[in-house]
């Protein structure tokens, strides 16, 4: 239980802004709120503590408690945490190895399917110097199947000189091989992905994953020369997240529930990300074509997706570009991704942008069902995650938490709602509510140490303005 007064201010230092937020852990509230652009060294110059500490100084100036008050992180700064993902098969573990990377707050950067492949360690070096990546995930075979192509795996790695932190999620019967093969290589070994075929089991590989961010890619990326910066960070900023939705969606207790079923979209200005934590009906399994198992949480990132980077690839994707006035305006904000609405009409640019996001962002993350013809008869046939019953969507990204009012109602037409068209597995009857306080990454901080308020905090939303 947290005594009278305590606070914990919780940090995101983001790719394009380092938000602040003052929590006071027995209200559970945002007491003050402060952001900064994210000040990320240029050829050593700068240090990205100092965004944080002009947040710091406008938390004081709010509520002295922030002066000295506990700090926790989460970082997507300097590129956030970028993953590579080898596996045997590309359509069944190294997907599986995918998705794994995707949930653990992580950008996969490349995907390598070792299956098939001569003894050769000059793919690894490609990859090292191609793809760049923070950390490897080593997947392959299932339990007590073939442990071959993992063990060849780690031996083409070592040979090609791979010295980056690795996480060994194969093979459960192979893995001392392995990690006698890597040797002086970090490497951390955790639960196989996939135990069995048709089984996607992530829980581990996922904090396994997060053990190496914090050991080894916080430092590694040089944003700070102050030893304070690696002692406040938790986590990668999606990752942290994730954790936030999972407890608003299940709660701590019967005492104190979540929400239930939940969707997150957060529209940002490189990405579109997807977050849900949905119970899947296990007889639903045989009316899949995913050829790995969908699990209860998800993340997903469209890169193609976005409002500023992305903005041109966005109206690109969504087949808008016979509207001349937005293809401008999308290449508007790809130029200048600093860009800021000042007028009504830049607004009604940047939620049409928006709104074409969310749309392609939720169906790629839900896909669809239909009826086919099959040697059996007429068969219904779903891809993707079923989201029809979930019960609260949330929308956050500034588009949303800075927007005017009424700004998600307009985002979200024609992605929540009984009567779309296609077959889409949408939300059908789901309350849809902003995340404008940004608390989402705050209570995916405090979870940890402090669950009563974090999930308090989570709980608010519900309270929001429900436009």
């Amino acid at each position: 239980m947290a005594e009278d007064g305590a606070v914990a201010i919780c940090v995101d230092f983001g790719s394009t802004f380092t938000k602040a937020s003052l929590v006071d852990l027995v209200t559970a509230r945002v007491v003050a709120a402060a952001e900064h652009p994210t000040t990320v060294p240029v050829d050593g110059h700068g240090d990205v503590l100092d965004g944080y500490d002009a947040c710091l100084a406008a938390l004081v100036a709010a509520d002295p408690r922030a002066e000295g008050a506990e700090v926790l992180a989460c970082s997507s700064a300097g590129g956030g945490l970028r993953i590579a993902v080898v596996g045997n098969e590309e359509l069944v573990t190294a997907e599986a190895g995918r998705r794994v990377a995707l949930s653990s707050g992580g950008k996969v950067v490349a995907v390598l399917a070792a299956a098939g492949r001569a003894p050769d360690p000059e793919p690894y070096r490609d990859l090292r110097h191609t793809a760049r990546p923070d950390v490897l995930l080593l997947t392959g075979g299932t339990d007590g199947g073939n442990s071959e192509v993992l063990l060849q795996a780690a031996r083409d790695l070592v040979a090609s000189g791979w010295d980056g932190p690795v996480v060994v999620a194969g093979n459960a019967e192979a893995q001392d091989e392995v990690s006698a093969v890597l040797g002086d290589v970090p490497h951390v070994l955790a639960d196989n992905v996939v135990p069995t075929i048709g089984v996607l089991a992530p829980d581990s590989a996922r904090a396994a994953i997060r053990e190496m961010f914090l050991a080894h890619v916080i430092g590694g990326k040089h944003l700070s020369a102050r030893t304070d910066f690696v002692a406040m960070v938790r986590g990668a900023t999606p990752d942290v997240v994730l954790t936030g939705v999972e407890l608003l969606a299940d709660g701590l207790d019967a005492e104190r529930p979540g929400a239930g079923d939940v969707v997150v979209v957060d529209v940002g200005g490189a990405t579109t990300d997807v977050h849900s934590v949905v119970d899947v009906d296990p007889e639903d399994a045989g009316l899949s074509r995913e050829v790995v198992a969908t699990t209860r949480v998800t993340r997903t990132v469209e890169g193609d997706l976005g409002m500023r980077w992305s903005a041109s690839s966005t109206v690109e994707a969504a087949e808008l570009t016979e509207l001349p006035g937005l293809l401008a305006a999308a290449e508007r904000r790809t130029a200048d991704p600093g860009f800021l609405p000042v007028s009504a009409a830049d607004q009604d640019d940047d939620e049409a942008i928006a709104r074409a996001a969310v749309s392609l962002a939720l169906r790629r993350h839900a896909g669809r069902s239909r009826v086919v013809v099959s040697p059996e008869g007429r068969v219904v046939e779903r891809s993707g995650k079923d989201l029809r019953e979930v019960d609260l969507v949330v929308g956050s990204g500034g588009v949303l938490r800075h927007g005017r009012p009424g700004v998600s109602a307009r985002v979200f037409e024609g992605s929540v709602g009984a009567d779309l068209e296609g077959g889409w597995q949408l939300p059908e009857r789901a309350l849809v509510v902003v995340d404008s306080a940004y608390v989402l990454a705050a209570v995916g901080l405090l979870a940890p140490d402090h669950p009563e308020a974090a999930h308090r905090l989570a709980r608010r939303l519900l309270d929001s303005d429900r436009e």
